[in-house]
């Protein structure tokens, strides 16, 4: 079977460094050896988002972020996932065989819901049986995964037993965790122990897929250090180096270990001039290719328009098949 690979990412308003080195680049380099569907999966993102212009927005600022990052729509596949009706029939038919103990032992939802539980929208408690549905309409071999989705691909996995049991032995695969070497965690800049978000409240935690060369300068000059000289290894007492001496590495394809004997005996503030330079010439690119695209949303559409098409077609004869399995009556062509 020919090795596929499906990720999706929520069109939320600013993507960062972090969702770069931590995601999307990988994605880039996968196009080489794998078939790449990738989703702006719109329909996960309902259960936050309630206001339509700025899921239109945020849905073109991801897929220009993708395509300016290195997302050949040639290559790959590049569409929204409310475009293919198959996502959301699969995800239906996927409820009625999960038993909810299943889904009552995702974390993700205990935590996205807190102590807001009772009113928290169906839709994210039910968020992990649509993800398996975007990873099966395609029969999917392969899945990139973090380590807050290693479960989520888990529920995944074994939503793909349950129906091969119960309707048609192997129907479909058991999509297998992709992780690519040393993971690449970005925390935020202001609090090594912290995850770079886009929801973080200021601004200067994070640095912006849109920020341009004097912003992410003085993002990285103004990053939290210690008072320890020199720089090391070291997330539990030195959160904010370990973090830095991260991003270095990852922004230098080098392993964190030999930067971080590199710099052993440099100071913070010579170490973040470098660090800015090294990211100034890595996004500052993508940044103003995100700007051309976005000037054009009429071709941007249509590179997702034309993306739709090809995830529809590969979808609709595996939806069919799922139809017939679970004993649904079609209507034959007249």
């Amino acid at each position: 079977m020919q090795r596929r690979i499906f990720s999706g990412v929520q069109p939320t308003h600013g993507l960062t460094l972090g969702n770069y080195l931590g995601a999307i680049r990988n994605w880039v380099r996968l196009q080489r050896d794998y078939e790449c569907i990738y989703c702006v999966v719109d329909l996960h993102a309902l259960t936050a988002v309630h206001d339509a212009t700025a899921m239109r927005q945020n849905t073109r600022e991801v897929a220009a972020a993708l395509l300016a990052c290195g997302i050949d729509p040639a290559e790959s596949v590049l569409f929204v996932q409310s475009n293919v009706a198959a996502h959301s029939e699969l995800a239906w038919i996927f409820n009625c065989i999960t038993p909810l103990g299943w889904v009552n032992r995702m974390t993700q939802f205990k935590e996205k819901a807190g102590k807001n539980r009772e009113n928290a929208p169906l839709g994210l408690f039910a968020y992990p049986v649509l993800q398996a549905a975007d990873i099966l309409a395609y029969k999917a071999t392969h899945v990139p995964v973090g380590e807050d989705q290693k479960q989520h691909l888990e529920l995944s996995r074994d939503i793909a037993g349950a129906f091969n049991r119960k309707f048609v032995a192997d129907y479909f695969p058991i999509p297998e965790p992709l992780i690519l070497g040393e993971a690449t965690r970005v925390m935020s800049l202001r609090d090594g122990t912290k995850k770079m978000s886009k929801s973080d409240p200021s601004d200067m935690s994070r640095i912006n897929l849109t920020d341009d060369a004097d912003a992410i300068a003085l993002k990285f000059q103004k990053a939290k250090s210690d008072a320890l000289s020199g720089l090391s290894v070291d997330p539990e007492n030195r959160p904010e180096a370990t973090n830095l001496l991260t991003i270095y590495a990852a922004l230098s394809d080098r392993r964190v270990a030999d930067v971080a004997e590199e710099f052993a005996g440099a100071s913070f503030s010579e170490f973040k001039r470098l660090l800015a330079d090294l990211a100034v010439a890595t996004l500052t690119p993508i940044a103003a290719e995100m700007r051309r695209l976005l000037a054009d949303p009429s071709h941007l559409d249509a590179v997702l328009a034309s993306g739709a098409e090809r995830a529809q077609a590969m979808a609709a004869p595996i939806l069919d098949e799922v139809r017939d399995a679970v004993g649904f009556l079609q209507p034959k062509p007249r």
